[in-house]
């Protein structure tokens, strides 16, 4: 479903601040795989979402969707392939608009836009349903305005808009790193819930070592801008935090931050 093919890209090339995010990284991710991606700070983890989703224009390489090269493709246009869920709840929804307003644009991602109603009685009983499955009572709140909800309520939001059209990818870059405890929690089990009922490939970006372990079938670990761990099937499943870091040190590589270890 997603192939990169030995990209790179440089920031400030030329001057001295010029710092290296990718460095020729390959992955390979086959339909319906979820794969999180951890490391420390600088390792390059955002870049490689934001390379993905076509933020920026990359220095070298290629990336492939769904067999389709969108390496040159703009951000918008790939838009219509990816679902994306931000660090920042504020960044996800329209805070003000109604609930069902913001899934009615979700739900018209990449199609002509009309004078119609906005939102139709079906469209509205669909996303009455929908909202009921995240158990956070906002099937009855649809006509609040976003920006009066919860961050944890605005993530969950998030998620159901960005999955409303099964993506070919799904895009998560540490979607509950502002969230306290309990509130990630939720967020991330539901994300799992949505993941697995509509088996979105999906590439998840954390800092915490045990949501990288006890989420997804891959484990990807990330240290210079390259990929210095990929475990999978029984390997992953039996690892623990402990095990990770030795298994990041022996992979050559640098010492992760503390965001990492306190997680």
């Amino acid at each position: 479903m997603l192939e990169l093919r030995e990209i790179s890209k440089t920031f400030h090339p030329g001057t001295v601040n010029a710092r290296r995010a990718l460095d020729r990284l390959s992955l390979t991710l086959a339909d319906g795989d979820f794969v999180t991606v951890i490391g420390g700070n600088g390792a390059g983890k955002s870049t490689l979402l934001n390379a993905v989703a076509g933020t920026f224009p990359i220095d070298g390489g290629q990336i492939l969707l769904g067999g389709q090269d969108v390496t040159r493709l703009p951000e918008h246009r790939r838009a219509a392939f990816l679902g994306r869920v931000f660090q920042d709840p504020m960044m996800g929804t329209a805070p003000t608009m109604q609930i069902d307003e913001n899934l009615a644009l979700a739900a018209r991602r990449g199609q002509r836009r009309g004078l119609k109603w906005g939102v139709t009685r079906v469209e509205r009983e669909r996303y009455r349903v929908l909202l009921a499955e995240l158990g956070l009572g906002l099937e009855a709140r649809m006509r609040a305005k976003t920006g009066l909800l919860s961050g944890g309520q605005r993530q969950a939001l998030t998620l159901l808009m960005a999955t409303l059209r099964q993506p070919k990818l799904l895009l998560l870059d540490e979607h509950t790193a502002a969230l306290d405890p309990k509130t990630a929690e939720k967020v991330l089990e539901i994300t799992r819930e949505l993941v697995e009922k509509h088996r979105l490939t999906t590439l998840m970006i954390t800092h915490n070592m045990k949501d990288a372990i006890a989420c997804g079938n891959r484990l990807v670990m990330m240290d210079g801008g390259r990929i210095v761990l990929d475990l999978s099937g029984e390997e992953k499943r039996r690892l623990t935090v402990s095990d990770l870091l030795e298994r990041f040190s022996a992979a050559g590589g640098k010492e992760v931050g503390d965001k990492l270890l306190l997680s």
